[in-house]
């Protein structure tokens, strides 16, 4: 608790620095992201950044604080709305119960290819732009994550290994997941999943090879399975008023940044994936491939969850659907 009470103390401090100076002078931001300095995602924030500072140079100072150093991830997308920060990155699953929409790309399996979350980009930015417009928030891009992997400290072969297990779910839809597989979620966010597992907090989850290699996952888990469970997005998220009170060759540099960062990372997250899976085996970790039953088990959890998001989002959440599975043919 101790830490988020810190985070929450400083964005008084934020606020401060975010202020811009007298007219004519350098316009100063302040923006949180919840992942470290060596993440891909982090790594294209400073890649739009300094895409922005070559097109725009001297316009516009942003101070990036990564690794949920100011905030962390839950408080990130308000900060954004209210002002506290200019600019936040986000896991859009995270915030499925305030919308379904912004889980759209947690449905287990729905989208498990890179073709795939390219088609549902494309049907669901739409409903993600009108949703953030209300909120006050611009949506800049968005950059996926590797397909999805099982972790645990024991060998998975079926459901059955997952039952009574406390499971890490950082979203809404992994947690209904838990409890459709008998486990317990527990919400952890990335920054903190190795002092859970050390704590006996969590001893399963469900991330990407690039979380599990940010958490050096071989300190507390033997084995990692490739599930193609699916690939979720992370937005990245610019205060309204703040980006219209810019001057606009500024709002045209920072939308060309923003195009540019969001094809940098995806070919990132597709780089990713290899390397991570080949980091966390060189630590010892083994990388079976997941059983017959073990998937089957998953996919049928999928097909309920995916009827289940289609009922709570009602005729928005099928029209997006039917959008996706339109795009495919």
């Amino acid at each position: 608790m101790h830490r988020i009470a810190t985070r929450i103390g400083g964005l008084a401090l934020a606020a401060l620095l975010a202020l811009a100076g007298p007219a004519g002078a350098q316009t100063k931001w302040v923006m949180a992201s919840p992942y470290p300095d060596g993440n891909y995602h982090t790594q294209t924030i400073k890649y739009f950044l300094a895409e922005l500072e070559r097109a725009a140079p001297g316009k516009l100072q942003v101070q990036l604080h990564s690794n949920a150093s100011l905030l962390p991830l839950l408080q990130i997308k308000r900060a954004v709305q209210t002002g506290q920060v200019q600019l936040g990155e986000i896991l859009l699953g995270a915030y499925g119960n305030e919308d379904p929409v912004f889980e759209v790309d947690f449905i287990p399996f729905l989208a498990t290819t890179y073709p795939e979350a390219r088609r549902l980009h494309a049907a669901s930015e739409a409903a993600l732009q009108a949703r953030f417009e209300k909120q006050g928030v611009t949506p800049l891009y968005y950059v996926p994550w590797p397909s999805q992997a099982l972790y645990g400290k024991a060998e998975l072969r079926s459901l059955e290994d997952l039952k009574g297990s406390r499971f890490r779910a950082q979203t809404p839809i992994i947690a209904r997941m838990a409890e459709l597989l008998g486990a317990t979620p527990v919400l952890v966010q990335a920054a903190d999943v190795p002092q859970a597992f050390a704590t006996g907090i969590v001893n399963a989850m469900l991330t990407s090879a690039q979380t599990g290699a940010d958490s050096a996952a071989w300190d507390f888990a033997k084995y990692v399975y490739d599930i193609g469970f699916t690939l979720t997005r992370n937005a990245v998220l610019v205060n309204t008023r703040a980006f219209l009170a810019l001057e606009p060759a500024v709002r045209t540099a920072m939308r060309d940044a923003a195009a540019k960062a969001m094809e940098h990372g995806w070919a990132a997250a597709q780089e990713s994936e290899p390397v991570q899976l080949d980091r966390l085996r060189s630590h010892g970790m083994q990388t079976p491939e997941p059983s017959p039953a073990l998937l089957a088990g998953l996919r049928a959890i999928g097909a309920k969850q995916e009827e289940e998001w289609a009922q709570k989002a009602g005729p928005d959440g099928r029209a997006l659907l039917e959008r996706y599975r339109a795009l495919a043919k």
